[in-house]
């Protein structure tokens, strides 16, 4: 990813705009100059300096031959050439960083200000514990749910005002249940189940919210607190996937050396160095259950992520939970780089920051019961509520006294304080509003907003058009959000599939043998059945068999689906596909997998279990089944895509199974189906397909009788008849059309009819999976909220059990010194636990490694 050649010098540094705090406006230091934001190590170096290297010969290659269309890099100085020992990486890569985004296709740079801003929610603050009596009583509690059901809008949010200017990094402190994820989600126009007051106002540089979630999705990210990411991808393919999905079309119109991949793979390669990633570029990204990165790296991961999709905007929910305090600093620290290269503006809760994590950001936020009692710079936070009145103890951190001035329980206020202090968050709320920084705040705001003007819409939207236009793929629609096109983008998806499924070959192996050892089975069944008129039901059963087994194996994809939907729909929130695309490649990444399944299970069962052995018969049956193998995995996927929990379409598909299984034909023909259900028949794909199974195995042939009525030598004339349906008296045979017809009125004529009836299946199903999965790819937002058992709910609290509750209510007194100490009751411990020599061996592909070697130590009782 090269800009070409030119004679203009960059800046020493990235250009990004500046910030203004309560010490007025000051420009940041150069992010590798940063003691406490170094996060790379000596081989990302070398890999930056590596890439350096390849993109300035490239340079020199293609200087004299192709016109120069930006300012690129000026090697005459010593330290931006890697080939001279004065080579400084400090100063190339914000360079190099800076010299993209003047060619449009670098990081934006891009802030965040809102102003009255109150969000909304539904649902009950308090609910009841459900028990199996519940379920029992539930049609007794009739007007209970009705009631239930009408949802009164909660206030999570209450009035807040804040600005985040691009660079900056903000840290959102509160206890849990105060609003925290809300005000990141609504930073970032994540609303589902949300719903904003009238008169609140978000802007990004002048751009509505609902212009910037219209045509520039993609711009602001929200990353929960648990990575998600497909386990079985390396690190550098999923990250190459990234780039590959909002890097531009075309770099060669930009000005750029090489190809896409090329671009794609040092784009890559260069978020990983500064990420601190460059050794796990072969190494799966894992999850609890899978091996791979580390806790922390995966954190980086997503880190890179969002550095790759390009989002000015970005926020993280929590996302340091079970991380180590020193792991936990280094993600921030990549957050803090991620700023500084970029000049994107990034928001982080967290509820535990250590000193060092805290010292990294530009701002801070406080937020109590979902108010608003402060906002500004991070460094005069801790002034703040001391001059308020509250006593910061010794060697507590400054996150941490934020957060315990919310706290009833936790916090002190100072001597002479403890009646002029505000006590609810209310009376926080209001000394926030009357507070200077307040006024300060509000007035950053309007300067803010003079800068970027709201009400001129077609100005403040036309930059990002114009840039959008710049690197958008030309088939793809100008005001979509999305940067490649359709076609790309499920070629982008099914290779990642491929990817996928290459790099877990043990669990499609695993499938594989599980159909080889069930097509063993049944076909054993079955095996030796013979031609005559007794294997009539055998082979019925053989058939019927093979053609659930086929169908109904795709009732797993429902599990896979909803496992992948978070991953889905936090790429599509960042603008990388459609969902529906990713819909579309899972099944043409389905289609080999399935054929070597079928191939291997239908070949053992259809010889093993005597079927019958002409050429066009075999391969209509395989046919057949492999086709509604498709029409089943079409409808289950349609049910997970039209469903909100995996429970949900697990429930549909039980029942559905059901139904399919007995209407198919088998367990209760045609003839003896009631009329009030067998309607069900004519919307049973499986009902087709085993029609055209029976019909192809029956039709044209005349089969033995293997037993006539009644049952004595020398027979003659019309006096005998075969026991089989179907049979005509007098003669020896039967045939199987007329037994087919007979015994389930079903008729060779009605093959190919039956098949365009399973196409119709297939395509109108897949038609409303990828029409769902396209709409329903949002989880809603569920708030917390308090469960109690019936029957226990406080009577100052009844009535939060159909309506919401103010946080107030269920605040926990403040702790006071007074009363019996807790622990008086509590017995005496004096045993003391030791452990010596312990050895903890784990077996790494094949090899043994040691975790604990000859480990020994004590803890006595009290310490």
């Amino acid at each position: 990813m090269t800009p070409r050649h030119s004679t203009e010098s960059p800046p020493d540094s990235i250009e990004m705009e500046h910030s203004t705090g309560s010490e007025g406006t000051y420009a940041r230091p150069s992010p590798l100059t940063r003691s406490n934001t170094m996060i790379m190590d000596e081989q990302d170096q070398q890999e930056l300096q590596r890439i350096a290297t390849g993109i300035s010969q490239r340079r020199r290659q293609s200087f004299a031959t192709v016109p120069s269309r930006i300012a690129t890099i000026n090697e005459e100085d010593p330290a931006l050439d890697p080939t001279n020992k004065a080579f400084d990486l400090s100063k190339w890569l914000p360079a190099f960083m800076h010299q993209l985004q003047e060619a449009g296709v670098g990081p934006k740079s891009a802030g965040v200000a809102f102003k009255n801003l109150s969000v909304y929610g539904t649902g009950a603050a308090l609910q009841l514990q459900k028990t199996v009596a519940d379920i029992i009583q539930a049609p007794l509690r009739i007007g209970e749910h009705l009631k239930s059901g009408k949802k009164e809008p909660k206030r999570i949010l209450h009035q807040f005002d804040g600005l985040l200017r691009g660079g900056e990094t903000l840290i959102v402190l509160g206890r849990p249940g105060s609003g925290c994820s809300t005000l990141l989600k609504t930073m970032t126009g994540e609303l589902e189940g949300l719903h904003l007051g009238e008169e609140s106002m978000i802007t990004y540089n002048g751009i509505s919210q609902k212009d910037m979630m219209k045509e520039f999705k993609g711009e602001t990210g929200y990353n929960q607190e648990v990575d998600k990411h497909f386990p079985h991808l390396t690190v550098g393919q999923t990250l190459e996937f990234a780039a590959a999905c909002r890097l531009p079309s075309d770099p060669e119109k930009l000005g750029l050396d090489g190809t896409r991949e090329e671009t794609v793979k040092n784009a890559t390669k260069i978020v990983m160095a500064i990420c601190g990633l460059s050794h796990t570029y072969n190494t799966k990204v894992g999850n609890d259950f899978i091996r791979g990165v580390s806790g922390g790296e995966r954190k980086r991961v997503s880190i890179a992520e969002m550095m790759l999709a390009q989002s000015p905007m970005a926020a993280w929910d929590n996302s340091t939970r079970g991380l180590d305090s020193a792991t936990a600093l280094k993600f921030a620290q990549a957050i803090r780089l991620a700023s500084d290269y970029t000049g994107s503006a990034n928001a982080l809760a967290i509820y535990q920051a250590s000193q060092a994590i805290y010292d990294l950001f530009d701002k801070a936020v406080v937020l109590y019961e979902g108010r608003q009692i402060y906002f500004g710079p991070a460094s005069k936070a801790k002034a703040y509520f001391e001059r308020m009145g509250w006593e910061c103890p010794a060697r507590q951190t400054a996150g941490d006294f934020l957060t315990s001035v919310t706290n009833p329980q936790e916090r002190k206020a100072r001597p002479g304080m403890e009646n002029k202090v505000p006590r609810t968050a209310e009376e926080f709320e209001l000394y926030w509003h009357n507070s200077p920084e307040c006024k300060k705040l509000r007035d950053e705001i309007e300067v803010y907003q003079q800068d970027y003007p709201s009400d001129n819409r077609s100005e403040a939207i036309a930059p990002l058009r114009e840039r959008k236009a710049l690197v958008q793929d030309k088939h793809a629609r100008p005001k979509s959000p999305y940067i490649i096109s359709i076609a790309t983008q499920i070629r982008l998806t099914t290779k990642r599939a491929y990817q996928r499924i290459w790099n877990d070959l043990s669990a499609t192996a695993t499938h594989v043998a599980i159909d080889v050892i069930m097509s063993l089975i049944i076909g054993s069944v079955y095996y030796g059945t013979g031609n005559g008129s007794a294997s009539f039901y055998s082979k019925g059963a053989v058939l019927f068999m093979g053609i659930l087994m086929n169908a109904l194996a795709a009732i797993s994809e429902i599990n896979n689906l909803y496992s992948q939907r978070p991953i889905v729909e936090k790429h599509a929130s960042y603008a990388f596909y459609h969902p529906a695309a990713e819909a579309i490649s899972g099944i043409v990444a389905d289609i080999p997998i399935k054929f070597i399944s079928a191939t291997v299970f239908n070949i053992i069962l259809y010889f093993l279990a005597g079927l019958r052995r002409e050429p066009g018969n075999f391969f209509l049956f395989f046919l057949i089944t492999y086709i509604s193998t498709f029409v089943m995995s079409a409808i289950f996927r349609t049910m997970a895509a039209v469903t909100k929990t995996v429970s949900q379409a697990m429930m549909l598909a039980g029942i559905m199974v059901l139904a399919l299984v007995i209407y198919t034909g088998f367990m209760i023909r045609v003839p003896q189906m009631v009329d009030w259900f067998g309607w069900i028949r004519w919307i049973n794909p499986i009902y087709y397909a085993f029609e055209i199974l029976v019909a192809n195995e029956f039709h044209g042939r005349e089969f033995d009788c293997s037993q006539f009525i009644p049952s004595y030598p020398g027979l003659s004339g019309d006096s005998f008849i075969c026991s089989a349906v179907g049979s005509v008296a007098g003669q020896r045979t039967v045939s199987g059309d007329a037994f087919i017809e007979t015994n389930y009125r079903y008729s060779y004529s009605h093959v190919w009819r039956n098949f365009g009836i399973l196409i119709a299946f297939l395509i109108g199903f897949m038609l409303i999976y990828f029409t769902a999965t396209e709409l329903n790819s949002k989880t809603a937002s569920k708030a917390e909220v308090l469960v109690f058992q019936r029957g226990q709910v406080p009577a100052h609290l009844q009535d939060g059990v159909d309506r919401s509750v103010t946080n107030e209510q269920l605040a926990v007194p403040e702790k006071t010194n007074e009363g019996q100490d807790s622990t008086a009751g509590l017995e005496p411990q004096t045993d003391i636990f030791t452990w010596k020599d312990v050895v903890y061996d784990i077996e790494i592909k094949g090899e043994p490694r040691r975790l604990l070697d000859h480990v020994t130590g004590w803890v006595k009782p009290g310490t």
